[in-house]
């Protein structure tokens, strides 16, 4: 199913929200768009929607920054691949660790390689300024508890 609205930047923390009500342990959200785009903005709502009471910094540099209860009310990894030059380096982050027990969001994921990351919830976003558009291809795991009909 795919799913696309219009939002502005001041709705981001209610769509962020939204997803971040519907994440559950298990899931990968990949984020997608130029930079500059808002994807570290709908990261932090997310995050903030399960808990988060301080300011999440952008993991550009990190590669991964780890959240965990009591902090949050679910383990959240939000990783940004940007830096990455090679789908192997992405072996020494251990990804698949974190959906044990929590969830992954992960920016600029067409640094993942090959198909992605099968079963994700792909969310693409464009458009500048105040005017963006969010495209999500909603896979059939979230398809009951997608927020945004």
């Amino acid at each position: 199913m795919q799913s696309r609205h219009s939002y502005s930047l001041e709705e981001a923390e209610r769509i962020g929200a939204a997803i971040g009500a519907a994440l559950k342990a298990g899931d990968v959200v990949l984020l997608s768009g130029e930079l500059g785009a808002g994807k570290t903005t709908l990261a932090r709502a997310v995050l903030k929607a399960r808990g988060l009471a301080g300011e999440a910094p952008s993991p550009t540099f990190a590669i991964v920054q780890p959240y965990a209860p009591p902090e949050i009310d679910l383990a959240i990894a939000h990783v940004d691949l940007y830096r990455i030059e090679d789908a192997d380096e992405l072996i020494e982050l251990g990804l698949d660790d974190y959906l044990y027990d929590g969830a992954l969001l992960i920016e600029w994921p067409e640094r993942l390689g090959g198909e992605g990351w099968p079963g994700a919830l792909t969310l693409r976003i464009s458009g500048e300024g105040d005017a963006r558009v969010l495209t999500a291809d909603v896979p059939p795991a979230w398809e009951t508890r997608w927020p945004l009909r």
